[in-house]
């Protein structure tokens, strides 16, 4: 897979981070996706090229107290749209976006930003 992004329409800053954010819907399985999460996925992502910090979120609620629209989050940081780039579309990259669809049962929306 390549990564394509839309060109913003002023150029970044030289000393802008970009991050990758994944929401995960709720799987069919959290039992099956957290254990799938941490054995397999979690080993992949860190082989990615050039990531220079992770988060990871599983929600709880709201403040509201209601269920979470969403299951958990992952943000992978990166220093500039070129290591993003690079760190996507190694081997290691490909084969982690690749790795979704066999655990992220309830679907995951990728979306790139702007630090």
């Amino acid at each position: 897979m390549s990564i394509h992004l839309c060109e913003p329409k002023e150029q970044l800053k030289k000393n802008t981070m970009v991050k990758v954010t994944v929401l995960y819907g709720h799987p069919e399985s959290t039992m099956a996706f957290e254990e799938y999460y941490r054995e397999t996925h979690m080993p992949l992502a860190a082989k990615i090229p050039h990531v220079v910090k992770a988060e990871f979120t599983k929600f709880i609620g709201t403040p509201e107290g209601s269920f979470p629209s969403q299951y958990r989050m992952a943000e992978v940081y990166f220093d500039d749209m070129e290591d993003l780039k690079a760190g996507l579309n190694s081997k290691e990259g490909e084969d982690n976006v690749a790795d979704l669809s066999k655990f992220a049962t309830g679907g995951a929306d990728v979306q790139v930003g702007e630090i």
